[in-house]
C-alpha cells in the first residue's frame, strides 16, 4: 500500500478530459487555460494599478476629465469603475459572479453541454443595447430606463463570460490565448460597468 507511486487528483493532470468526445490532449489544453487566465489576471492588475495612480494624483485625474486626449485614454483604459464610492462591493460581487459563471462554464462543459449557439443572440442583443443607449442619449427617459438599461447589460455580458469561457474549453487554438484573454478582460469590465449602472442609478 505505502509503496504505491504518489499519484496527483487534480483535475489539470489529464486524466479526464474537459468534455466529451475530446479529442485533444487535455494537459494541452489546460496549459492554454492557465496562460489565458494569467494574461487575464495581469490585465485586470494593470487596470486596477492605473486607476490607483489616476485617483491618487489630481493633475492626471483633471487631465482625465478636462481634455479630449485625456477623455480619449481614459475610455481606452475603462477607468470609470474605480472613481465609484461603490468600488469594493462592486468588485466583490463581480468576482462573485465571474467566479461563479466560469465554474459553472466548466461543470457544464464536462457534462456535455455546449454553448456555442448563444454567439447569434448575444450579437443581436448588444444590437438592441446600442440603440437602447443611444436612445437614453439623445431622449433621456429617467432613472429607471438607466436601470433597465444595466440590468440587460448585466445579464448579456454574463451570457458572453459563459460564451467566450465555452470557446476557451472547447474552440479557440493554442495561438490564440491573446484574443481568448481580451475577449474575457472586455466581458468583465463591460460586466462591471453594467453593474455600476444600476448601482448608480439605484443611489440618485
Amino acid at each position: 500500500m505505502w509503496n504505491q507511486p504518489y499519484r496527483k487528483t487534480d483535475v489539470e493532470v489529464g486524466a479526464r478530459p474537459l468534455y466529451p468526445m475530446m479529442l485533444e490532449n487535455p494537459q494541452l489544453r489546460w496549459a492554454f487555460i492557465r496562460k489565458v487566465y494569467s494574461i487575464l489576471s495581469f490585465q485586470l492588475l494593470l487596470t486596477i494599478a492605473v486607476a490607483a495612480v489616476v485617483v491618487s494624483f489630481r493633475p492626471i485625474a483633471v487631465f482625465f476629465s478636462t481634455t479630449g486626449a485625456g477623455l480619449g485614454v481614459y475610455i481606452l483604459l475603462i477607468l470609470m469603475p474605480f472613481f465609484s464610492k461603490f468600488l469594493k462591493p462592486m468588485a466583490m460581487f463581480k468576482l462573485i459572479a465571474v467566479k461563479c459563471l466560469t465554474l459553472y462554464t466548466f461543470w457544464a462543459a464536462r457534462r456535455g453541454h455546449d454553448f456555442n449557439f448563444l454567439g447569434p443572440f448575444l450579437f443581436g442583443a448588444i444590437m438592441v443595447l446600442m440603440v437602447f443607449a443611444l436612445i437614453q442619449i439623445l431622449f433621456p427617459l429617467g432613472r429607471i430606463s438607466v436601470m433597465i438599461y444595466g440590468c440587460l447589460a448585466s445579464i448579456i455580458f454574463c451570457g458572453y463570460i459563459i460564451y467566450d469561457t465555452d470557446n476557451l474549453i472547447k474552440r479557440h487554438t493554442y495561438d490564440e490565448y491573446i484574443w481568448a484573454a481580451v475577449s474575457l478582460y472586455l466581458d468583465i469590465i463591460n460586466l462591471f460597468l453594467s453593474l455600476l449602472t444600476i448601482f448608480r442609478a439605484a443611489d440618485t
